[in-house]
């Protein structure tokens, strides 16, 4: 093995062990966070920087073969839509009046929701 090879090897790992944790994390706050809007808030923003660690990982492991590519397409398509999905199914879940935790303490978009359902009426 010459020395890139042994860099891009150590790296890759890196960049996968780093992906696992913030994958572990994010289902670690799925399980432990009270309600919805902070479950998709962790399971968004960490699961999906873990899943690109992981398919960054597979692309410094496999080069530009066409799975690495694959993989690197899934990492971006990931990076681009889970924040939107994320954000249209609390918007749903607002609308439909799933409350927040106890111990939240604001609520923006309650706000902006009143006044544009009072504006329609």
């Amino acid at each position: 093995m010459s020395l890139i090879e042994t860099a891009l090897d150590l790296l890759s790992n890196a960049f996968l062990l780093i992906g696992l944790f913030f994958v572990f994390l994010g289902m670690l706050g799925l399980v432990r966070l009270p309600d919805v809007y902070n479950r998709l808030h962790t399971t968004t923003k960490i699961g999906t920087l873990g899943a690109f660690g992981v398919m960054l990982s597979l692309l410094l492991k496999v080069g530009f073969s066409p799975i690495g590519v694959k993989a690197i397409t899934v990492g971006l398509f990931l990076l681009l839509t889970a924040p939107i999905a994320a954000h249209m199914i609390s918007r749903a879940a607002h609308r439909h009046g799933v409350g927040l935790c106890e111990e939240s303490v604001i609520d923006e978009y309650g706000k902006v929701y009143t006044r544009d359902r009072k504006e329609q009426e």
